[in-house]
């Protein structure tokens, strides 16, 4: 397959993860124009031709490998390719929801982009329709696309959903299920043959699987790029602390790859209850594993939901003797008011920033202060373009190289 004409891949946005969709479709047109235009000058200089000729060439070839008479566009440039699928998000009174893809996609490889975790007011019945969505209207949404899709032809279905669903309810502690895999097991039964994610809860959930894939990115190096632009990551007094036992391979990564200590948090939970809201929640102790005085403290956790344990570990540190808390927060859900009693925490002292990804859409986090967006569509569009091609993820899935390199320029 052409590395530079990525013809047969599709993107299908369902309705919560459209904005989702159009930033990491950018990300793809920028690679696809670069590696055309690369090619074009290594070409021409290789075969002592002008590249305009090259440019020629390489359409005339892209044309002739088409599964149609040619391609649309100039042959003297680089055509830009229509990632986006046209199609019909249908709202019924009852709310039941209905998929229509409005143009063939048989025989492409069709990527369909989902945020369950986006409650802001999303589009159906052609824009008539502004609805809010909950996380069980939003999977549905995503299994009726699946459906059509499947119906329409696609060689291939991969979703891309930053937040994995129902991913905390990855293992028994009485008599419950384990959703987690079992919407796994649904997704794989309509056809799935691969998820993309972002930090998902837990690893154990794709043991559940027969055949389906799971890419599980990390945002590690986008978060250091950006923990560095605020504070000092090469001074004596900065360190890792884990913000429980849940956390500590993510934060051991941080630690090893920042080369600073690590310390742990452990909390003491009384399961039997379930947290409202950030000031109640189910941490009966808490103890601290290491030292905190006088340093600048960074923890880094998958998501975070109403936040309360959350807030009382950084209230820990602090009544410990840290000098500055930095949290990095992969999935920043902020459910309920969590963002009104993190203004307060902030106000207090207990923390200097908030570092999240845009994973997860929100407009009213994006305006405080403390909060800090780290972009990931790039890294989406790298894995799906690389996924496309049959290309290694290594260096994407462990990007312990790039992080190296970063901290070299620092």
């Amino acid at each position: 397959m052409n590395y530079s004409e990525p013809t047969k891949l599709a993107v299908l946005a369902c309705p919560g993860g459209e904005r989702f969709a159009d930033e990491v479709i950018v990300h793809l047109k920028r690679q696809y124009r670069r590696r055309f235009e690369k090619k074009a000058a290594v070409l021409a200089k290789r075969y002592a031709e002008t590249k305009e000729t090259v440019v020629r060439k390489l359409n005339f070839s892209n044309d002739l490998a088409s599964s149609v008479n040619s391609l649309p566009g100039d042959v003297n440039a680089f055509r830009m390719p229509k990632f986006k699928i046209p199609a019909r998000f249908t709202w019924f009174p009852n709310g039941e929801i209905k998929t229509e893809i409005l143009e063939s996609i048989r025989g492409r490889n069709v990527y369909i982009f989902q945020d369950v975790e986006n409650h802001l007011p999303v589009s159906f019945n052609e824009g008539k329709n502004q609805k809010v969505l909950s996380v069980n209207d939003h999977l549905m949404t995503l299994f009726v696309a699946v459906d059509a899709v499947k119906q329409a032809g696609a060689a291939s279905v991969t979703l891309v959903i930053p937040v994995y669903p129902y991913s905390r309810q990855h293992k028994k502690k009485g008599r419950e299920g384990l959703t987690a895999s079992r919407i796994g097991k649904m997704l794989e039964a309509m056809g799935v043959d691969r998820i993309i994610t972002l930090d998902i809860h837990s690893r154990e959930i794709e043991n559940a699987f027969n055949f389906m894939k799971l890419e599980n990115l990390h945002a590690s190096y986008q978060i250091i790029r950006k923990l560095s632009e605020i504070v000092d990551i090469h001074s004596p007094d900065f360190t890792v602390v884990s913000p429980d036992t849940g956390a500590v391979d993510r934060n051991k990564f941080y630690a090893t790859s920042l080369k600073k200590p690590l310390a742990l948090l452990y909390k003491e939970r009384d399961y039997s209850r379930v947290t409202q809201n950030a000031l109640d929640n189910n941490i009966a102790q808490v103890k601290l594993l290491g030292t905190v005085e006088g340093k600048t403290v960074f923890m880094a956790d998958d998501m975070l939901g109403t936040g309360g344990t959350l807030l009382k570990a950084m209230q820990f540190l602090k009544e410990q003797g840290a000098k500055e808390v930095i949290c990095a927060i992969s999935l920043p859900f902020f459910s309920g008011d969590a963002i009104e009693h993190f203004e307060e925490a902030y106000r207090r002292g207990l923390f200097k920033r908030i570092i999240g990804t845009n994973a997860v859409r929100h407009e009213e986090l994006l305006k405080r202060e403390w909060y800090v967006s780290v972009n990931v569509t790039g890294l989406f569009a790298q894995t799906i373009s690389r996924l496309h091609h049959g290309r290694s993820l290594s260096s994407i899935l462990d990007n312990r190289a790039i992080i190296e390199k970063l901290l070299a320029q620092k």
